[in-house]
């Protein structure tokens, strides 16, 4: 994989930042309503604590100071543990003797100490109590009173109320990731805005970024950023300057030789000579065609000028390019041919549309072998108007197909006479008007298809 490629990211550390955000305030909140239960436990779970000790002292003082005693009510089990009902012991004066008890199941000794103490009388569930014995009386014969209650009973208590403490939190989080949601969404609207300019830049005349409705947080990668632009701009008319410069000085020396060799012809010998001499003159021909490429070329990448649009009809542009390159066909001995099946009508300026389909059958012409066949047809494929320049060449080797487009690039063993340029030109061209090139090996035979899809 690429250093540069993204991932989609590890689960804790997303790629989206509005994810991260939600990510973490789902994380923050869940922690606060932990902490609000678990401080609610520890709050509550005292206050009930401190209240039932109190409970307890009264009843064993209500129990110790009667006169005579009374005897505690008789419960069960399920008072004992599922409401927290207090059990009442009456002990002897010397605390030998259980006197009465207000459940008899439960076998807990008089405490030798008065006061609150914890008794664990098992390790069973249940086995956990708080015992209150009270002090002994003022009379030798007045008897020991202990009150005793269940642990867990406290316990699920303080947690019910803590969990309640903690319900609102957890209830209020989808709303409050709803309304994160959208106060993030709205903030990132900016950014958004700042993608959109971005992504209609022209590559050949990109424009700075309007600092107006950026955040702050972002200002300075967006400043960064004109200054990147500024700097590609600034490099982008300096090879177009360049570019023109030089086609522009070699366009005169050029065609002077050109003139030169077609005034030499005359005097040139027959036989090796002549042979020679043709391969010069080929040459002059192609290093001027390459000259009013680079020329095209450079006028291609300079800045948009509007107000060049106009509809064109493609089929009287189409049967225009091919009686203009009809030289060239007759030159190298092929039959180029046109076929119009529908009406199809594109608006854009008429110089960049023939750019296209010129480039597109002057590439056919030069790869079809002498004597061969070019067709351009404009039909009609799955209901989209297409325009279809088909030649019996070699075609070209998937290896190379994805670079076809490429400036300069020439098929490994193809004729001499190209530029490398035609392809370039013609995708720059059409995708500036909204037109999509198609390029693939033909199945009926050899031969390459260039399948124009007209807006």
């Amino acid at each position: 994989m690429n250093a540069t490629s993204r991932g989609p990211g590890r689960w804790w550390r997303p790629r989206s930042l509005r994810t991260q955000l939600l990510l973490w305030l789902i994380t923050l909140h869940l922690g606060a309503a932990v902490l609000t239960a678990w401080f609610s436990f520890v709050a509550y779970g005292n206050l009930v604590h401190n209240a039932l000790d109190d409970q307890m002292r009264l009843v064993a003082e209500s129990y110790a100071g009667s006169d005579p005693q009374k005897l505690p009510r008789p419960m069960d089990g399920e008072a004992a543990f599922s409401r927290g009902a207090f059990i009442v012991q009456i002990w002897s004066a010397d605390g030998s003797t259980l006197r009465a008890t207000s459940w008899p199941v439960l076998t807990v000794p008089l405490q030798a100490r008065p006061g609150f103490s914890d008794v664990n009388t098992g390790t069973h569930s249940g086995s956990a109590w708080r015992v209150f014995t009270a002090e002994p009386g003022s009379r030798a014969d007045q008897p020991r009173v202990q009150v005793l209650q269940n642990e867990d009973y406290r316990r699920r208590r303080a947690l019910r109320r803590a969990l309640l403490e903690g319900l609102p939190i957890t209830l209020l989080l989808p709303l409050a990731l709803l309304i994160l949601w959208i106060i993030v969404s709205a903030a990132s609207r900016s950014l958004r805005a700042v993608a959109r300019d971005v992504a209609s830049q022209d590559e050949r005349s990109p424009t700075e970024l309007s600092l107006a409705r950026v955040p702050d947080e972002i200002a300075p990668l967006v400043s960064a950023f004109n200054n990147l632009l500024s700097r590609v701009r600034s490099a982008f008319a300096t090879q177009r300057r360049f570019v023109q410069d030089a086609a522009h000085e070699l366009r005169t020396p050029m065609a002077a030789i050109g003139l030169q060799i077609e005034n030499l012809r005359a005097h040139v010998p027959a036989g090796e000579a002549t042979e020679r001499f043709n391969q010069l003159e080929a040459g002059v021909t192609r290093a001027q065609h390459l000259i009013e490429q680079l020329l095209h070329l450079s006028r291609q990448d300079a800045p948009r000028v509007g107000g060049a649009n106009e509809r064109v009809d493609i089929e009287v542009l189409l049967r225009d390019s091919v009686s203009q390159l009809m030289v060239l066909a007759d030159a190298r001995r092929v039959d180029i041919g046109f076929e119009g099946g529908i009406a199809a009508v594109v608006v854009a300026p008429v110089a960049e549309l023939r750019s296209v389909f010129d480039n597109l059958i002057d590439n056919a012409l030069r790869y079809a072998p002498e004597g061969g066949v070019v067709d351009v047809k404009l039909h009609q494929v799955e209901g989209h108007a297409v325009v279809d320049v088909l030649d019996n060449g070699p075609g070209i080797p998937q290896a190379a197909m994805g670079r076809v487009f490429d400036r300069f690039f020439r098929v490994p063993g193809a004729a001499a006479g190209g530029s490398g340029l035609g392809l370039a030109i013609a995708r720059t061209a059409a995708e500036r008007h909204g037109l999509r090139i198609e390029l693939r090996n033909r199945t009926d035979g050899p031969g390459l298809m260039a399948r124009v899809h007209l807006p």
